[in-house]
């Protein structure tokens, strides 16, 4: 099978002009990404407990503001006293992804809890992935709550959206890329499983699992075998577990 085709990049919708960014540690990731941060109100009490929003840099885009501004305008309060408006997030090209030196990816098919797929983001960024991928339908996308649930990880990883995951993994697959689903009843436990090429991690939502179409079209399922009584991993955990296994496996341990 020849490489993977290209697509366009996906940009951010031309609506939105900016978005929201809430909580100490996402806001701070996001000074350090690639998008630029606009706007950012801070309270006196973060302020005094965080020495890099008293940063020169942040100039005359820093204001600070009462406890409940904050809380109104993010519509939570958990907002850590810090809040911020960047430019909107830019998805990667999936096709992209695939296409580089031995990637690792997370393919996310039905992921809808944007806490999931912010913990997905966040152990992937640290595992070193590639980059995540998530259909265009019911499918959790990058929103505020996600960025605050990855901790601002996803600020440095990318994200790509596809139409259709069967059909991408039909597109992609292939010698240099191998695609993995993640299932219970897999008969290949994650240990006997080769994760040292280019590989897509493929996993379900919680109680669904991959869906049967997604599930075909993989190369082969590889299972987390379980010891305890529990039936299922969550996905965050499950993805955390096959990165560091496919890691180990690339450092050659």
């Amino acid at each position: 099978m020849g490489g993977p085709r290209r697509r366009r990049r996906l940009r951010a919708r031309p609506e939105v002009t900016r978005e929201q960014i809430y909580g100490r540690r996402p806001v701070r990731e996001a000074l350090r990404g690639p998008r630029e941060v606009l706007e950012l109100w801070v309270t006196e009490r973060a302020l005094n407990a965080e020495p890099w929003l008293r940063e020169p840099g942040l100039g005359t885009r820093s204001r600070v503001k009462a406890e409940r501004d904050l809380t109104e305008a993010a519509g939570t309060r958990d907002h850590q006293g810090v809040l911020a408006w960047a430019e909107p997030y830019r998805y990667a090209d999936a096709y992209e992804l695939a296409g580089g030196d031995s990637p690792l990816l997370v393919c996310l098919d039905q992921v809808t809890d944007p806490q999931n797929l912010g913990a997905v983001a966040r152990t992937a960024e640290a595992a070193g992935a590639t980059g995540v991928v998530v259909p265009a339908h019911n499918a959790a996308r990058v929103t505020p709550a996600v960025v605050r649930a990855s901790a601002g990880a996803i600020e440095h990883l990318p994200v790509a959206v596809v139409k259709n995951m069967a059909r991408y993994l039909a597109e992609v697959k292939g010698p240099h890329l191998w695609a993995w689903a993640a299932t219970g009843d897999a008969d290949t436990p994650l240990w006997q499983a080769d994760l040292t090429g280019g590989i897509a991690l493929v996993l379900g939502a919680e109680g669904k699992g991959v869906r049967p179409l997604v599930r075909r079209t993989c190369d082969a399922s590889v299972s987390i075998p379980l010891a305890g009584e529990v039936e299922s991993l969550n996905v965050s955990v499950a993805a955390g577990v096959l990165l560091y296994e496919a890691r180990r496996q690339r450092n050659g341990g």
